[in-house]
């Protein structure tokens, strides 16, 4: 039976997309997140899964990186943006990070159910008012998601509390294990991101937001 996963903080919106995967293949299993620390558990957890409907504004990442990180990790996996956001050029974005499909949430179900067949078919879907242009990433925006690709899931995890602004003794406590182990996690992650301490990890986790005001360099 086919695999869907649902990723959105929001329970109504949710339970409005389990529909719309229901309406389209009526014979499916459903899985829901409401973080990306439980959607990566269930990624891990359903590594074969047929397609993810993914919110970009969710509790533990910011803007893009949660989806570049699953596009380095799960490559086999289609995945669908679902987002608040209208703006053509934050669509375009998404496909060039790897998304198969974009939905405003905005559109009407039916909209949902036309992009699950379009993409698990094999096909990009866009609305048409978000279609045409290209797909390109700003500056180092492609390098710094290739490099957030290659961070493990607890890496990440510890990226997306460094960006909220928690110190290591809060961010040890929330995952309940060592400041030793966090600090060791910083040393790994300063290494694979390319920079050299904790304030430029928070700004190049800003690099992949929504508002391109916020793209800031990253050391080559």
């Amino acid at each position: 039976m086919p695999e869907i996963l649902i990723a959105d903080d929001h329970p109504l919106f949710r339970d409005a997309l389990s529909r719309a995967a229901a309406q389209a293949l009526p014979a499916v299993d459903l899985f829901q997140a409401d973080s990306v620390p439980a959607l990566l558990a269930l990624v891990e957890s359903h590594a074969n899964a047929d397609l993810l409907l993914l919110d970009l504004q969710m509790p533990g990442a910011r803007g893009f990186s949660a989806l570049a990180h699953l596009r380095g990790h799960y490559p086999q996996l289609p995945v669908i943006i679902v987002s608040a956001h209208e703006e053509a050029d934050v669509a375009r974005r998404a496909l060039a990070h790897g998304a198969a499909g974009y939905v405003p949430k905005s559109m009407a179900g039916e909209n949902i159910v036309e992009a699950i067949h379009a993409v698990l078919d094999g096909e990009v879907w866009l609305p048409s008012q978000l279609s045409g242009g290209s797909a390109e990433l700003r500056g180092n925006e492609a390098m710094l998601a290739g490099r957030i690709a290659e961070l493990t899931p607890h890496q990440f995890r510890v990226l997306g509390m460094v960006a909220d602004g928690l110190l290591n003794k809060q961010i040890a406590y929330e995952l309940g294990v060592s400041e030793a182990t966090i600090k060791a996690h910083m040393t790994a992650i300063m290494r694979k991101l390319g920079c050299n301490n904790r304030t430029q990890v928070a700004l190049a986790a800003s690099q992949l937001t929504l508002d391109p005001g916020n793209v800031i360099a990253v050391d080559e």
